[in-house]
């Protein structure tokens, strides 16, 4: 604790309800999660077994279980650190029963449904998405589409009652393909559906959807892991999709569990996947109570480096939280770092990785003692 700024310091020792943390890159986000449960458990404000942390990636779990581990020598194997979908399954395998499904499900990996869909393809009757020459042509392509639905907790069912809705009598034939085009995604997407639950087993995206099912419409669960868990805190919160969001809601609807999420919309990797600033912006509504702390003391780069990104980022602007939020998020160095950058140009990707390779080797050979930061 007594390596703590004052920010990290009070991000770490606050415990009066909702948390937001916007924390920089290099501001030591990891450092403040793991001695956040340290603090938790040795004033004894929970028992380890009654926090759970969640992250993205199975890496970062194995770093904050091994930091945990550090802080807690005798109780850190007994907090639940865990990704989101692994937190899903978790959940799915325990009580998936109470809700119709098997608790023994398979849990299918892209290549895995890609093979379900490309067996069963006959039975999708397509006709707008007909493939010509290659049969596959679009089944990736209908994956991505059904796992994006499930992201947003769109069910097949809601899919086919807003088929049905749209207007079929229109004489404008552009409407009209439009109009067959949603309707044969809505069936596809149920049948698609079917098809995983005749085999026992789910995608990915069902993991999360499912989870967020289940706790919905059974509250006796939801009671069940509002007494199990008092703690709850989220990393790269930033890159969290709706349903993501959605499960840490039910999670947290209790306002005896008490939340913290730690983000920063400048560091977001998975838009692609769903991931969206809206949550965080989002967090500040369903959480007005809530307490909002920033770091910007970076422990990583060179001011020269923190400033040429902070002018640079400016550019997403108004789409940032900095502005939106009427926050400053620049960055100041807090350590005796050299910091330094080089325009390197290629003509492809390829040219560009072996330039940055060969200038990396260069500034390492050139003082193998003291790494350079380089961007």
């Amino acid at each position: 604790m007594s390596e703590l700024n004052e920010n990290q310091k009070q991000a770490v020792e606050y415990h009066g309800g909702p948390l937001l943390i916007i924390a920089g890159a290099g501001t030591g986000k990891t450092t403040v999660i793991t001695q956040k449960v340290a603090n938790i458990v040795n004033n004894q404000l929970a028992k380890a077994d009654e926090v759970l942390a969640v992250t993205f990636t199975d890496k970062a779990t194995k770093e904050m279980e091994d930091r945990i581990t550090d802080l807690l020598p005798t109780g850190g194997f007994d907090v639940f650190v865990t990704t989101f979908h692994g937190l899903a399954q978790r959940i799915l395998e325990s009580h998936a029963l109470d809700i119709g499904l098997p608790n023994n499900f398979k849990t299918l990996n892209e290549t895995d449904t890609w093979l379900l869909i490309r067996k069963n393809l006959e039975k999708f009757e397509l006709d707008y998405y007909r493939p010509l020459g290659n049969p596959t042509k679009f089944i990736h392509a209908m994956i991505k589409h059904f796992q994006k639905c499930k992201d947003e907790l769109l069910s097949p069912e809601d899919y086919i009652k807003y088929a049905d809705s749209l207007d079929t009598d229109s004489v404008d034939e552009e409407k009209e393909l439009e109009v067959k085009r949603i309707n044969e995604l809505a069936k596809a997407y149920k049948l698609y559906n079917e098809l995983l639950l005749e085999n026992d087993s789910m995608d990915f995206a069902d993991l999360m959807f499912y989870a967020v099912k289940l706790l919905r419409e059974r509250p006796n669960i939801l009671k069940f892991y509002h007494q199990k868990f008092k703690y709850i805190l989220v990393d790269e919160f930033q890159d969290t999709n709706w349903s993501q969001y959605e499960l840490i809601k039910l999670l947290t609807k209790n306002e005896e569990v008490k939340l913290t999420v730690v983000g920063d919309d400048d560091q977001s990797i998975y838009k692609f996947r769903g991931a969206s600033i809206s949550n965080i912006l989002q967090f500040k509504t369903d959480f007005p109570k809530s307490k909002e702390i920033v770091l910007t003391e970076n422990y990583r780069s060179g001011q020269k480096i923190l400033d040429l990104a902070y002018n640079f980022i400016q550019k997403n602007n108004p789409d940032r939280l900095e502005d939106r939020l009427k926050i400053s998020k620049k960055l100041i160095c807090k350590k005796d770092l050299i910091g330094d950058f080089d325009l390197i140009y290629g003509q492809d990707e390829s040219e560009e990785a072996y330039l940055l390779a060969t200038k990396i080797k260069a500034l390492k050979e050139k003082d193998k003692n003291n790494w350079i930061n380089v961007l």
